[in-house]
């Protein structure tokens, strides 16, 4: 891209840019100042306190660079990398106390199905008085 002739148009020129990449460095470290601190490129113009255009068509390749250093950081700033790893590690905690958690349903399922089993048995041998059940009731309280 050429500079522009007129040295108060290279000026505003070089002050755009000077905002573009130190908005670019902002939301890449996750220090916004002016902008919701996404990474976007409409984001990044806002940082910049730039026409969305002026960055799209007269500065294409900070635009490109922003892109490029983005997918870099998988679209996550720097600043906030160790917060995906711990979200990773929580989701992965989670899906086994979710994993622990069918265990111990089914087990108390298994434990329901014996109770009840055992208790049809007693009943039927209480109400059959002619053979003495291995069976005994426990208390229901407590003196």
């Amino acid at each position: 891209m050429t500079r522009p002739e007129n040295p108060t148009m290279a000026t505003d020129h070089d002050d755009e840019r000077d905002a573009i990449t130190a908005a670019i460095q902002r939301l890449l470290d996750g220090r916004p100042t002016r902008s919701t601190g996404a990474l976007t490129t409409l984001q990044l113009a806002v940082e910049a306190g730039v026409k969305r255009w002026v960055l799209t068509h007269k500065h294409v390749d900070l635009k490109e660079e922003f892109v490029r250093r983005k997918s870099e950081a998988n679209g996550i700033p720097p600043a906030f990398q160790h917060l995906r790893a711990r979200a990773v590690d929580a989701e992965a905690a989670a899906r086994a106390l979710r994993e622990d958690n069918d265990r111990l349903r089914e087990r108390v399922a298994v434990y329901a199905q014996v109770i009840h089993e055992l208790r049809t048995e007693l009943d039927r041998r209480t109400d059959n008085n002619t053979q003495r059940s291995p069976v005994r009731s426990l208390p229901t309280s407590i003196t």
